[in-house]
């Protein structure tokens, strides 16, 4: 597996008041924008259209699989980091993620069950699915904003921003290339040109140049002529994509 690696100067930072380095802000935006346009598109499904409720159920699995590997990231890196210097400031988002493990089955059950039902009771289990998807959707950004909140704080207390860093440099180097094509298709169009600049630069600085090139294919479609043009400028030179 190929590493991304990022060099430290160039890690984004979000904006918020102490300046500190925010391991939860890029990959929130992405989960975000990945959970909200899944179930619009669970809601607007045609389940008389077979490719339609192909590419919707398929995009509802490949948002499961995302959300499995974005928990089990926090639980292996993030949750032990914490609870090594401050014991017990988990144990509610620890809580929360058996509950969502738990959720994760629940909807693969019903994402099959629109597949193997007949096609006369298939909007209502499509409309089942999209109920249980908003529920899932709600209780994740609630529990996102927790740990934006509640977990950074035990973070910044605990850990400088260099340790910080190494915990998403090690998140980063866990991930498959695939899965972090997904996370990047996600994130990127969601972030601020600031924040993409600094994701990107310093994926530019510290990986092999197929990396760099197969994440910014991969986010291309879907950035607008305006953000790719900043992204360009802020990252240049880089002939291959001028």
């Amino acid at each position: 597996m190929t590493e991304i690696a990022v060099k430290p100067r160039t890690k984004a930072r979000s904006a918020n008041a102490a300046g500190r380095f925010d391991i939860y802000v890029g990959v929130h935006k992405g989960l975000r924008s990945f959970m909200a346009e899944t179930l619009a598109s669970v809601g607007r499904m045609d389940v008389h259209d077979a490719d339609d409720v192909g590419r919707t159920l398929a995009q509802v699995r490949e948002l499961l699989d995302v959300c499995r590997h974005h928990l089990n990231a926090e639980d292996r890196f993030i949750h032990a980091a914490m609870e090594a210097r401050r014991p017990g400031s988990t144990a509610d988002r620890a809580s929360e993620h058996a509950d969502h493990a738990r959720a994760f089955e629940r909807l693969e059950a019903e994402v099959s069950a629109v597949e193997r039902v007949q096609p006369d009771a298939r909007a209502a289990a499509a409309l089942r699915l999209y109920r249980s998807l908003a529920v899932f959707v709600a209780e994740n950004l609630e529990h996102m904003h927790a740990e934006e909140t509640a977990h950074n704080a035990v973070l910044w207390a605990t850990h400088s921003d260099e340790e910080i860093a190494e915990l998403q440099h090690a998140i980063v180097a866990s991930i498959h290339p695939e899965t972090m094509d997904v996370f990047m298709r996600w994130m990127i169009p969601a972030m601020t040109p600031a924040e993409r600049a600094g994701l990107l630069g310093g994926i530019q600085l510290g990986a092999p140049r197929e990396v760099l090139e197969r994440i910014l294919a991969t986010v291309r479609p879907h950035l607008s002529e305006r953000d790719w043009t900043k992204l360009m400028a802020a990252i240049a030179p880089l002939p291959v994509f001028a």
